[in-house]
């Protein structure tokens, strides 16, 4: 009986090959699984070389609704960050490919799942450990990593096995995108010394090609999703591709950072992701007036590990059930309103509001109406300091001894 594989494939030059590869070399009858996550303006090129390359089968699925709704979105309740900076757009993908590749290793009998990637980067980590777990007996090739081949020995192998081409730019980086972000790597880029040149870019303008003028706009939120652009009810897909056309508009989303990869090895990568970086910061600023101290800070700890746990490939993990279930805990009364500002690669947040506000303007004024009783607060401080006085009075860490701060930080 013929064996039977499911490819990942991009349509891309290394995928076209992969094709190839698992028929000759490994005997599979390969079926090619393309997913659509914003990021195909030539889906019907795609099918066409998947198929001229060997294929059986090539299913392009557009999975972008599942995407915003079951990655991106419990994402952004978590305020997801990698070391601060990345928005994790590559890394939520991976998870939900892999969920589609299981899904049609089982319609079509495969007992082999297949991917590209190489064995330096996350992606073979992610694939490989998502896929593993959804399908624990699941064989696992890696035709990047077991093949090691260089872009030109790829090249010289489809010439030689007349293998369609796709357009192959000039272009030395590495880009990959869905409707998130996008990311860039490879070429000059790998030294952190240089600037990114601006050819590199391609959802965002640079400062000086901005508007003069800001722009104001409003999103509001219920439960912690955005629901709404400007007052006006939309979808999760558009209020993501308006805001991408609109933030970017205004050289907003750009990110230039050195990163630890989940291999050990850091890696300088360049970002575009213009409405993830607008809607992360008008749901961390709702959250300021929705939740209390104490939530925000064990939230932000948990936030922290939340896009730790996305970038190392553990989405299907028990870890991350545990984590979400705080984070979603804390989202019931995350509903209201951001307004903000987008001018020249900034976001300014000019105003929140909410119907279930913890901001009470009574409380919080100095005005004549003033509703705080400032009469408790030497009790109040009585109280919050007695642990200090007490044991300044019994430990007397400076006595005999004139005060002196320095001294003192010594000791």
């Amino acid at each position: 009986m013929t064996k039977k594989i499911v490819l990942a494939y991009s349509g891309g030059l290394d995928t076209s090959v992969a094709v190839n590869i698992l028929q000759k070399e490994y005997g599979y009858e390969v079926y090619c699984m393309t997913a659509d996550l914003g990021n195909l303006p030539d889906s019907q090129d795609i099918v066409r070389r998947g198929l001229e390359s060997g294929a059986v089968e090539v299913e392009l699925i557009d999975a972008k609704a599942d995407f915003l709704q079951h990655f991106v979105l419990p994402a952004l309740k978590a305020n997801a960050l990698y070391q601060n900076k990345y928005p994790l757009a590559t890394a939520l993908a991976r998870p939900l490919i892999a969920q589609m590749l299981i899904e049609k290793a089982n319609q079509i009998g495969a007992n082999a799942i297949a991917h590209g990637c190489t064995g330096k980067g996350n992606d073979q980590v992610r694939f490989d450990v998502s896929l593993q777990t959804l399908k624990p007996d699941v064989e696992i090739i890696a035709t990047g990593r077991e093949n090691n081949m260089t872009r030109e020995e790829v090249i010289v192998y489809a010439n030689k096995n007349n293998i369609p081409l796709p357009p192959i730019k000039s272009s030395p980086y590495s880009t990959d995108e869905n409707i998130w972000g996008r990311s860039i790597e490879c070429g000059d880029l790998e030294d952190p010394w240089i600037a990114p040149p601006e050819e590199i870019y391609e959802w965002t303008k640079p400062i000086n090609e901005t508007p003069m003028q800001g722009e104001e706009i409003e999103i509001e939120f219920k439960n912690g999703e955005p629901v709404s652009l400007n007052k006006q009810k939309i979808d999760t897909i558009s209020m993501v591709q308006q805001l991408n056309d609109i933030a970017g508009k205004h050289g907003i989303g750009r990110i230039d950072m050195v990163e630890d990869r989940i291999v050990g090895i850091k890696s300088r990568e360049i970002y575009e992701s213009p409405a993830a970086i607008v809607l992360l910061q008008a749901h961390k600023s709702l959250e300021s007036i929705t939740l209390t101290r104490k939530q925000i800070e064990l939230k932000e700890f948990i936030d922290n590990e939340y896009g730790k746990m996305i970038y190392d490939g553990l989405w299907f993990s028990s870890h991350h059930i545990n984590l979400a279930s705080y984070i979603n805990s804390t989202q019931e009364h995350v509903n209201g309103t951001v307004r903000l500002k987008l001018w020249h690669g900034s976001v300014i947040v000019n105003g929140i509001k909410s119907d279930e506000s913890l901001y009470d303007p009574k409380l919080a004024t100095y005005g004549d109406d003033d509703d705080f009783d400032q009469s408790i607060a030497k009790g109040f401080i009585a109280i919050w300091g007695m642990p200090l006085k007490t044991q300044a009075k019994k430990q007397k860490h400076t006595e005999k001894k004139e005060f002196n701060r320095k001294s003192y930080l010594n000791n």
